[in-house]
């Protein structure tokens, strides 16, 4: 993974002491809250309903374990004992002090980590594939493309007041495992008659307004890579409503003018752009991707595997994925405990995860944009002394794209955006669905929850989507089907009027005891429902 060099340890110690500086004036009453909050919002620090939330990046998901143990140092020192890693494959801490945020920040940046760009108009945390440089379909790491990107976007004078905030996603695989096409910009690092290019797909994302990004492009060489998105930025950057929040995401632009247009407007402005020379020599790019050098993996690795332990084999048929070198795998470690929050890990957790990340994943793991962790680099001999030792720490829940694999946002428990709780309805939904049993028989089964309409917990990319909203002061929670945020992308559907926590969970069963009647061999549920549509659905919710 990426080592900082003096430059970007310079760059992140510099905002640290400024950033210090900021909050002393804010706390001796020298800076107003309205003055100190733009300050602190480049710092990731968000005012919730309760306390101060840190946001950390994680740039393109990727950890190693004394960055893990930092975070889990920070949960225990400076929170209440625990983290929530997020969509955007970042860590968020809900309960800081405004004193202590300094501090926090200058220990990550001991371990080559901050919370720059987090927030704000500006080009957020460059996200991607967690199985980059493991899985055995995609056409190259995208990751040091990801870092080019990071290092591009820091910073970068012209797009840091941009209209509204941006999202970049970056991936290498016909499978799309980080909801590409629901980004600002997303691309596929995709292989045409022996050279590597790069499908650009603009204008997605979910929100008050959901849309799939169009393909702008189908090849962009990747000599031209930063030369191209330098283009999109900057048509977005010229004509993106600034007058009106609700319209100021780029989605909006290239649906009021077109994709055609703004194609056009973007390859004339590739051309000028080109001129200026801004792509990375060669030699750069290959300083970068030699960070990014696969392991040392062992070429005599077995690839035989003791299933005698039926619930290790569970495990190993839910959560354990196909790697691209023999005798080796990618293990998910689920953060969807039955009853649990999707996406907490107490500093205990953190701690046990970077354990086995050095131990047994030559020191890397990810987060994922599904609020899990990955450990890419298993060898299949160790996966029973993983399981264990998940198991030990109560995180071996074999659940991964199940049910109970729950994406949810921290909603009103938290949120000051919030209009409901996601929280309670994924914590009784999971438990009704608790039957590790009842969840296999569902199969593939994404859903997903937001607490207001941002759609933080991307419910419109869930094959059962669930959305809280404030009816009258009360909360009150639309039931949506037919999304996915994969390759096979699409926006679900509100099936009607809406319900209480309670009925909504009771809505969820008649649904998936509806698809149950309906499917055929082999369908998922986002499957049956395509093909019978909404109606058989609505007749059980409804009547």
């Amino acid at each position: 993974m990426y080592k900082y060099d003096q430059y970007d340890q310079s760059i992140v110690d510099t905002r640290v002491a400024e950033f210090r500086d900021q909050v002393e004036r804010r706390l001796s009453g020298a800076l107003s809250e309205d003055q100190f909050k733009p300050l602190r919002l480049m710092n990731g620090l968000y005012l919730q309903l309760h306390a101060y939330m840190l946001r950390v990046a994680v740039p393109y998901g990727t950890l190693d374990s004394r960055q893990m143990r930092m975070l889990g140092h920070i949960a225990r020192k400076y929170d209440r004992g625990y983290g929530h890693f997020t969509t955007r494959q970042n860590i968020q801490y809900n309960w800081i002090k405004l004193e202590d945020a300094p501090d926090i920040l200058a220990e990550l940046a001991t371990v080559e980590m901050h919370a720059i760009q987090t927030s704000g108009n500006c080009i957020r945390n460059i996200s991607s594939d967690q199985f980059a440089g493991a899985a055995a379909d995609e056409v190259t790491d995208p990751r040091p493309w990801a870092e080019l990107l990071r290092q591009w976007s820091s910073f970068h004078p012209e797009f840091s007041y941009l209209p509204r905030k941006f999202k970049i996603a970056v991936i290498a695989s016909a499978q799309d495992r980080a909801a590409m096409r629901l980004h600002d910009i997303g691309i596929e690092i995709v292989d045409r008659d022996g050279e590597h290019g790069a499908r650009i797909f603009v204008g997605g994302g979910m929100g008050r307004t959901p849309m799939i990004a169009p393909e702008i492009r189908d090849f962009v060489p990747l000599a031209d890579l930063l030369s191209y998105l330098e283009a999109c930025l900057r048509v977005y950057n010229r004509h993106g409503r600034r007058d009106n929040i609700y319209k100021a995401r780029i989605k909006i632009l290239i649906h009021e003018i077109g994709a055609d247009a703004y194609r056009d407007q973007v390859e004339a402005e590739f051309t000028q752009v080109k001129a200026l020379g801004i792509d990375p020599p060669q030699a750069e790019f290959d300083r970068i991707a030699a960070f990014f050098a696969p392991p040392p993996f062992d070429v005599s690795a077995s690839d035989v595997l003791d299933r005698s332990d039926p619930d290790f084999a569970v495990w190993l048929d839910q959560n354990v994925s196909a790697h691209k070198v023999p005798g080796y795998a990618v293990a998910t470690i689920s953060l969807k405990p039955v009853g649990g929050i999707p996406g907490d890990a107490t500093a205990e957790q953190i701690d046990v995860m970077a354990d086995l990340a050095e131990r047994y994943s030559f020191d890397e793991c990810r987060v994922t944009h599904a609020q899990n962790i990955v450990l890419p680099h298993v060898c299949k001999s160790d996966l029973h002394a993983v399981w264990s030792a998940l198991s030990d720490a109560g995180l071996a829940e074999a659940n991964l794209d199940l049910i109970s694999d729950i994406i949810a946002c921290p909603g009103l428990d938290y949120c000051s955006l919030a209009n409901a709780r996601s929280i309670p309805v994924a914590q009784k939904i999971a438990t009704r669905f608790a039957d590790l049993g009842r969840q296999r028989e569902l199969g593939e089964l994404k859903l997903k929850i937001s607490g207001c309409i941002n759609a933080c917990g991307h419910h419109h990319a869930g094959h059962i989507g669930i959305l809280g909203v404030d009816k009258k002061g009360t909360e009150n929670y639309q039931l949506s089907l037919g999304g996915s945020g994969a390759e096979d992308v699409s926006l679900a559907k509100i099936t009607g009027p809406g319900f209480d926590e309670d009925g909504v969970v009771d809505a969820v069963e008649k649904v998936t005891d509806c698809y149950l009647s309906l499917r055929e061999d082999g369908e998922r549920f986002v499957d049956t429902y395509r093909r019978v549509g909404m109606e058989p659905f609505k007749a059980v919710l409804y009547g």
